[in-house]
């Protein structure tokens, strides 16, 4: 299976949304990545629900969510409202994980789980065959344009090998300072989707970037 790319509209120019989803629309992306803060678990406040709803109108790809905020639970079946087709929470909210993962199953989307950089992979070894994804934050949660963690490879290869050795199906998404200059180490690694932020949306020509980020 070839990777997935999933740019992230933290990036985009919300000035113009609507002609950067169009522009993601008509590229050689997969996935919509949205990242929905509360300024409580992160340092940072993103959209809310209103601006969900409107990208929702004009995205032709898969929303893939990523709930930066404590007391996710509220919210999933509101996120499954809103066009989520990947509900992502973090491992280090969540009191009662499994709880929370088949309550975004029984929405009918796929259920992620987010580990921040100090967060080791053995954390998920008792739910990594209940959940769909697993994202690795390859820069601390809260902003974009950060720089890359270099150790998220080793932690990519041991989700890889957990994955592997389970028998799970779940896929491996990296977010966080992806770009051309490391997505060829992180899909050798064992990443199936990255998410792509300022290397697409600052990029001269951010479809073409797009493809050389699917390109091998």
């Amino acid at each position: 299976m070839s990777h997935k790319i999933a740019p992230s509209l933290l990036a985009a120019d919300f000035g113009n949304l609507q002609r950067d989803i169009e522009m993601v629309n008509q590229s050689s992306a997969d996935w919509f990545h949205l990242d929905i803060m509360d300024g409580v678990f992160v340092p940072n406040i993103s959209y809310g629900m209103p601006v969900m709803e409107a990208i929702q109108k004009h995205a032709n790809l898969p929303l893939d969510v990523h709930l930066m905020i404590v007391e996710p639970d509220k919210y999933i079946s509101i996120f499954k409202n809103l066009g989520a087709k990947v509900l992502t929470v973090h491992y280090e909210v969540c009191k009662h994980l499994h709880r929370t993962i088949y309550a975004i199953k029984e929405e009918g989307m796929l259920a992620g789980v987010a580990l921040n950089p100090h967060t080791p992979v053995s954390v998920l070894k008792d739910v990594i065959n209940d959940i769909d994804l697993v994202l690795i934050m390859s820069v601390n949660p809260g902003f974009g344009g950060q720089k890359f963690i270099s150790n998220t490879i080793k932690k990519v290869q041991e989700a890889r090998e957990m994955i592997a050795n389970s028998g799970s199906r779940a896929l491996i998404e990296v977010d966080g300072g992806v770009g051309l200059q490391n997505y060829v180490d992180l899909v050798k690694s064992g990443a199936d989707v990255l998410v792509a932020g300022s290397s697409v949306f600052s990029a001269p020509n951010p479809i073409e970037a797009i493809k050389k980020l699917k390109t091998l």
